[in-house]
Order: C-alpha cells, then sequence, then structure tokens
C-alpha cells in the first residue's frame, strides 16, 4: 500500500524541518564563556544531534508503520519548542538560528496539519 498524499507531506515537511534544526544546531554560538564552557557545550550539542535523530525516527514510525503515537510526541515537541523559541528570543534578541528555528516550527506545524487531515485520518493505527 502507498502512503497517501498528505502523509507523504507530513513526512516531507518534518523532515525538512528537522533539516534545518541540526542547520540551526551547526550555526549556534560556541564561543565558550564564565556560563558555558567547551564540555557544557559539546554535551548541549551532542544531546541536539541525538533529539534530531529520535525525531527523525518518530517522523519514520508514524509514515511507515502507521503509529499514531509519535504524531502525539512531535506535536508534544512542538509546542515545547515554541515555548523554548519564545524564552530565547526574550532573552537574546532575533538571531540567525532563532530565524532558522521559527521557519523550522512553520514547517512542523504544516506537516502536523497535513498528517491530521485529508486523507491521512485513516492511515494511522490508534
Amino acid at each position: 500500500m502507498s502512503l497517501p498524499t498528505n502523509v507523504q507531506r507530513f513526512e516531507a515537511l518534518l523532515y525538512a524541518s528537522l533539516m534545518l534544526d541540526a542547520v540551526s544546531v551547526a550555526v549556534q554560538d560556541r564561543t565558550p564563556n564564565a556560563e558555558m564552557t567547551e564540555q557544557m557545550i559539546m554535551t548541549a550539542t551532542l544531546l541536539a544531534g541525538g533529539m534530531i535523530l529520535l525525531l527523525v525516527y518518530f517522523v519514520w514510525l508514524a509514515a511507515h508503520w502507521r503509529k499514531n503515537w509519535p504524531r502525539w510526541v512531535l506535536a508534544a515537541a512542538l509546542v515545547l519548542s515554541v515555548i523554548s523559541l519564545g524564552q530565547i528570543i526574550g532573552e537574546k534578541g532575533m538571531e540567525l538560528d532563532s530565524a532558522i528555528e521559527i521557519v523550522s516550527c512553520v514547517l512542523t506545524t504544516m506537516g502536523l496539519y497535513f498528517s491530521f487531515s485529508g486523507d491521512a485520518q485513516g492511515w494511522f493505527n490508534a
């Protein structure tokens, strides 16, 4: 059975969003200072990379194995990302990585919309 059109859109948009997240992590300021040592920066970068890989797996599970729960985990991750992004922009202002994250959140929102609408509604198992 082939993937419905909305599931294909969901998958493509979420993968594009996660690719932008990886770019955002790559362009973050990694200058050590009194608050952030080199080891803390490396740990945060590795955790961000691991989280991106985990979310890629969730997109794959939802799209190809028809699992419903990863969509809800991705939606919860989106909510947490928007809250975190708001705090970061309020604290540091708009930077390149923040602008990339905004685009990533928009892509994720659009992808999740497609996963809950149209021909995708009957695709996911409860």
